[in-house]
């Protein structure tokens, strides 16, 4: 490249990335010459010079297949995205290797990390420390050592739930995420545990407990949710409200009502928890909490690039929730 045109190599290094090291004229010979052979910079290089990527990665807790499939995560996404545009940063989605996450972490080219529904106290968490890697927690617990970000679960799980028994339930099911194999050591965590306590919360108000509720965990997908109701409604006692845990969860659990002939919400009330896009004209229009998702994927990807220039002090931010009434849920009959 240097000897067609010309010049020496640190005449086209500087060309690529100091060209004002160097005369118009000569930036121009070079470029030519570069379009010319077809000649194009070594970008992993020049990051490894620099120790920089100018990208991102969002640790994910699933394989990319069920992460795709949950339309929460491209709300996510798209607000974690606006920052990177902004910023011209490249997002890296980074899911589990050989599923593992921990095995995932030193395989990512990246700047920092959105840690996504981590527990602290995995390894995964303890390894970005010891990495010195920057990093922001989302739907996780609090590390004091890192950035957080959540939205107020319990107040929205509360919300929801009470409105359930104000209306006259007390037949209810709840289709939970998934904790994983481990929660009977552990307990519940995170969000999930969250949501759990919330509904709890209104349980007891009413006078009744988590055992008065059937409680069936699944992965977030919508054939997990129709799989899960149509077990539900099997049973000796089905419910008269089936509150889940995600919209995505409430959409399974309507058409499983809708194919066994069960009327959303005449004979069965249904509520979900996000406020997806396709909640306001799913039919019946979805009763549910409406968390600020965009905006927590906006706000963890601006506390992640003030971590990578250094200047974050380790802010926690909690966003508010709302229930949104809508058309899924009324009175028992």
């Amino acid at each position: 490249m240097a000897a067609a045109a010309g010049v020496s190599r640190s005449a086209v290094s500087f060309a690529f990335n100091n060209p004002q090291r160097i005369s118009t004229a000569t930036r121009e010979r070079i470029l030519a010459a570069a379009e010319a052979l077809g000649y194009t910079p070594n970008t992993l290089g020049r990051m490894l010079q620099a120790g920089t990527t100018n990208s991102i990665g969002v640790l994910l807790p699933q394989r990319l297949a069920q992460i795709l499939e949950n339309p929460y995560y491209a709300r996510f996404l798209m607000g974690a995205g606006q920052v990177c545009d902004r910023e011209g940063y490249t997002l890296l989605l980074t899911p589990p290797l050989r599923d593992s996450v921990l095995k995932a972490i030193p395989y990512a080219a990246v700047d920092g990390f959105i840690v996504c529904g981590l527990e602290i106290d995995r390894g995964e968490v303890a390894e970005l420390d010891r990495r010195g890697i920057p990093f922001v927690l989302i739907d996780s617990d609090r590390h004091e050592g890192a950035p957080h970000v959540e939205v107020d679960d319990r107040g929205g799980a509360r919300e929801v739930a009470r409105y359930l028994l104000e209306l006259g339930h007390r037949r209810l099911a709840v289709l939970s995420i998934d904790p994983g194999p481990d929660v009977a050591e552990r307990g519940y965590r995170g969000p999930l545990g969250r949501r759990l306590a919330g509904i709890a919360d209104a349980l007891a108000e009413a006078g009744l407990t988590m055992a008065d509720v059937a409680l069936a965990e699944v992965p977030v997908t919508r054939a997990d949710g129709y799989r899960a109701t149509r077990e539900l409604m099997a049973g000796p006692r089905p419910p008269t409200a089936i509150l889940g845990l995600s919209d995505v969860l409430a959409y399974g659990a309507v058409d499983a009502l809708r194919e066994l002939g069960i009327d959303v919400p005449g004979d069965v009330s249904v509520t979900g928890f996000d406020d997806l896009a396709e909640s306001a004209w799913f039919r019946p229009r979805l009763t549910t909490v409406r968390q600020p998702i965009v905006t927590k994927g906006r706000m963890a990807a601006d506390f992640l690039m003030s971590a990578i220039r250094g200047e974050d002090q380790h802010p926690h931010q909690m966003l508010g929730t709302a229930l949104v009434i809508r058309d899924s849920a009324t009175k028992p009959a």
